[in-house]
């Protein structure tokens, strides 16, 4: 079945968007962390009522939910956490297009994580179209204004937050889809909505206790920005949703290889919404993450 396919566009359409409200927010209104807890305190309680109501009209009840599957699920929503505020943050260093381009290493380092943890096999062109992404990180990672070798700029501040967000990203890629190959036999879209219902639950609860004892007053500043923040939340929960059907459906690290066309979206975002401009080196960058999202196609 290739149902993964537009899902992961979805998502990925979805992200977009939340990523342009959260940079919104960070630049005028609040921290990073703030702006992360957003996404989850609006979406929270949707997710769950409606999976409630879907149990409810259908007659189901929730399957057992095992030690692996929360451990799966903690681990996720906590590397999700850091990942976002690495994000939000990167937003402050480098403009949009180029901070969702570094996100986009946690392509490869999916396929990786996956290997190891899940087993989960990707086929040598799939290894390829992943590569040809990982060379546009490399064309990215120079900061305009400063001089000197590719490699140098690898650990300047935008560069470590870009390359730690993907990392972090990359396992909670793999760890939601081995909470989800937990739940059985059980239809794609219902161990999706129960996945993320237990997912985004936690991770409220983490970023309250967080934001109540390391940042007094920000889940005060989180409310007053309602009008802005309840939209996060909902394109969080379209694009959750959408990511965690996908990994049900399919290989984590294509999922996330196919996610790429997120940057053409973000580019736009950067120069039609933010009014950003786009160096030449930047769009290069960005055209060889175009050809990885081709070459991966072909692959399957």
């Amino acid at each position: 079945m290739l149902t993964w396919i537009p899902v992961s566009i979805a998502a990925a359409t979805f992200q977009t968007v939340r990523f342009m409200l959260q940079k919104v927010l960070s630049s005028v209104t609040l921290s990073p962390g703030g702006a992360t807890f957003a996404r989850f305190a609006y979406s929270a309680p949707i997710i769950v009522t409606t999976l409630a109501a879907y149990l409810v009209s259908t007659g189901q009840s929730l399957p057992e939910l095992n030690a692996r599957f929360w451990a799966f699920a903690a681990i996720g929503g906590t590397a999700q956490i850091l990942a976002t505020v690495c994000v939000v943050a990167l937003f402050k260093q480098r403009n949009f297009a180029v901070g969702i381009t570094f996100k986009k290493t946690e392509v490869i380092q999916t396929a990786i994580v996956g290997l190891i943890v899940l087993g989960d096999d990707v086929s040598p062109w799939g290894w390829a179209a992943i590569l040809i992404g990982l060379s546009a990180v490399l064309v990215l990672s120079k900061t305009p204004d400063v001089k000197g070798a590719w490699w140098q700029h690898l650990t300047n501040k935008a560069s470590l937050l870009g390359l730690g967000s993907g990392v972090l990203f990359a396992f909670s890629a793999v760890s939601y889809r081995g909470a989800s190959l937990q739940l059985g036999d059980l239809e794609p879209m219902l161990r999706a909505g129960i996945t993320l219902s237990a997912v985004v639950t936690l991770q409220t609860l983490f970023m309250l206790v967080w934001l109540a004892l390391r940042e007094k007053g920000e889940i005060t500043r989180v409310w007053r920005a309602r009008r802005v923040a309840v939209w996060v939340g909902l394109t969080s929960m379209g694009g959750s949703f959408c990511w965690f059907w996908a990994f049900t459906l399919q290989n984590a690290a294509y999922v996330k290889a196919l996610g790429q066309i997120e940057l053409v979206l973000s580019l736009l975002a950067s120069v039609l919404f933010f009014k950003e401009k786009i160096s030449a080196r930047e769009i290069i960058g960005m055209g060889l993450l175009g050809l990885s999202i081709l070459a991966l196609v072909l692959a399957l």
